[in-house]
């Protein structure tokens, strides 16, 4: 039978977690990676918090009534995240992973989105041949990193809870380090408790939404980077994506004990500007 698409529903949270687990730690295996997604709970989780978010688009293959696979798109801010694209092991290759792409590329020319983003494992070759072949350009690689805390302060750099009053400036820094904002996003972390900024000369030079695996930070300098990274007590999931081109950040955060898990690739469609300052992405971007 034809494959067909359809939205994704709650009810869908526990056939879609259990592919992802299974896609994400059959592809790690083959490698000899440690699974991005520890657990089919885990992964459910994160499934059935996309499935709820009315931010988030999400798409469902389906077979014979069989749910094949997934992919999500994250439309909290200008600028849209693709992921994760999982589809069950036993429907790899067959094309439904190409088809659940092109599911979000086209909801995003529909929303007139100015960009689409991604990160990819860098040991997956097979997904990045994928992703070029329908028109994403490599920008640069991150590192995976993990470890304890590191502690302590930079000088000159406080970081505190940021506050609802802190979205505009939050959106200001990204602004002039990306040229557009994830106002979304913050917002989000700003709901959860989870935000942070910097405070350089009286005034808010860097935020995260959290130091982890999904969420990002952005700074005017590799400094507020360094405080936020600095002041956070544990790095949430697989750890956080430093950009291996920033080598003072990267080389700062293997000397305090972090380690690197793997290497990722952002690629992108669509706008994009150099980044003019530091940043951490998230796994969407």
């Amino acid at each position: 039978m034809n494959l067909v698409l359809r939205p994704g529903r709650a009810d869908d949270a526990a056939d879609c977690g259990r592919i992802c687990f299974e896609a994400f730690a059959g592809i790690a295996r083959e490698h000899a990676f440690p699974p991005s997604v520890p657990s089919p709970e885990a992964a459910t989780g994160v499934v059935e918090m996309m499935l709820n978010h009315p931010g988030i688009y999400s798409v469902v293959a389906e077979r014979d009534g069989e749910i094949m696979g997934s992919n999500f798109l994250d439309e909290r801010s200008p600028v849209v995240g693709v992921g994760p694209v999982t589809v069950a092991p036993g429907a790899q290759n067959g094309g439904v992973g190409r088809r659940l792409m092109q599911d979000v590329m086209q909801r995003a020319a529909e929303r007139h989105a100015p960009g689409i983003r991604l990160l990819q494992s860098g040991y997956h070759s097979r997904s990045f041949a994928l992703y070029a072949g329908l028109g994403f350009e490599f920008r640069e690689t991150m590192a995976c990193m993990q470890g304890p805390p590191i502690g302590g302060m930079v000088p000159g750099y406080e970081v505190r809870p940021a506050t609802d009053a802190d979205l505009e400036a939050c959106n200001q820094v990204c602004r002039r380090v990306h040229g557009i904002d994830r106002g979304g996003e913050v917002a989000d972390a700003l709901k959860s408790g989870t935000a942070r900024v910097t405070v350089h000369d009286e005034r808010i030079t860097g935020y995260a939404t959290d130091l982890s695996f999904f969420a990002h930070a952005v700074g005017e300098s590799t400094e507020d980077i360094r405080a936020l990274i600095a002041s956070a007590p544990a790095f949430g999931g697989p750890g956080i994506l430093i950009p291996a081109r920033d080598s003072a950040l990267l080389q700062w955060a293997l000397r305090n004990g972090l380690k690197v898990s793997e290497l990722m690739s952002l690629m992108t469609i669509g706008l994009y500007n150099e980044p003019a300052g530091a940043y951490l992405p998230s796994v969407f971007y």
